[in-house]
């Protein structure tokens, strides 16, 4: 029986290896919800209040290709822009991103398995988000341009972030929070979108090492209060972006009943080395169909 735990652990920390941390993260059920903040005692006297905002195109360009971008209004704390990459392989991660102290690689661990990302979060000054989502000021000008090269090294993309769509906000509370069944923290959130709908998630972050022991541990202090997981595990990210962009395309959708194309916002960057190279290529044609006239 020891051999098979130690097995089981080893599996899962090859798993998450190259992470920071991992967060494991269960979805509840719409008819637990309410449920859920009474048994913590969940409430908007003891919350932290956020308005988030994604930007992608109607069709979710961004996330089908593994990219997110978000921004965050803290209500009594700081703002901030996230640029996520997922699914990252963090040992083709450069060190030089890891000196900054809004990144991290983190194993987000659900129903569905294990996926790792890097993410680089920077401050926003207070009022510039409001202005973009206002249409005052543009996507650009939530990203910084360390932000902007994050994405274009890691990536190999260019994007054109004026085609954007702002998709938001949600209206976020969120609450951190001990139980004395569980020795690691629990965070949960719940957020509301515009049609009334709600998401609640419960999650905790621990260190890899105790990937294994935190993730039977979680799943097993959910099941011991009667809390049922939601199978379906519909990730807040995604349950928010394909609203806001079926909402997007309704709106824009042609007289006949066709959507219109979906804005091309990426194209790939090509390394400086092959953009000279076609350069001289396409010289030493023009100088062959010279030399060719004058003979």
């Amino acid at each position: 029986m020891v051999e098979r735990g130690a097995a089981t652990k080893g599996k899962v920390a090859k798993t998450v290896a190259g992470a920071d941390d991992v967060e494991l993260k269960a979805t509840i059920p719409h008819k637990q919800i309410h449920w859920g903040l009474r048994r913590y005692n969940l409430t908007k006297a003891n919350d932290q209040e956020r308005h988030i905002y994604f930007f992608d195109t109607p069709d979710l360009e961004l996330f089908h290709a593994g990219i997110v971008l978000r921004a965050r209004r803290i209500i009594g704390g700081d703002h901030d822009s996230t640029v996520k990459l997922r699914p990252v392989d963090p040992a083709k991660v450069p060190a030089k991103w890891k000196k900054f102290a809004g990144f991290k690689i983190e194993a987000d661990a659900g129903e569905n398995g294990v996926v790792k990302s890097a993410s680089l979060t920077m401050p926003v000054a207070k009022g510039i988000i409001k202005r973009v989502a206002e249409g005052k000021l543009g996507v650009a000008a939530l990203l910084t341009e360390e932000q902007r090269r994050f994405l274009l090294e890691m990536m190999k993309l260019e994007l054109d972030l004026a085609r954007l769509l702002i998709m938001g906000p949600m209206q976020a509370q969120r609450w951190k929070f001990s139980d004395p069944a569980l020795p690691w923290p629990i965070t949960a959130e719940l957020w509301r979108r515009d049609d009334g709908e709600l998401i609640f998630e419960a999650s905790i972050k621990a260190p890899i090492e105790q990937a294994a022991v935190a993730a039977g541990g979680f799943l097993a202090h959910l099941a011991e209060i009667g809390a049922e997981r939601d199978h379906a595990q519909e990730a807040k990210t995604r349950w928010a972006l394909e609203h806001y962009a079926g909402k997007s395309r309704r709106n824009v959708a042609k007289p006949d009943g066709r959507k219109p194309a979906a804005p091309v916002v990426m194209k790939r960057s090509k390394p400086a080395a092959a953009k000279k190279t076609k350069v001289k290529r396409a010289g030493k044609k023009v100088a062959a169909r010279k030399s060719a006239k004058k003979s």
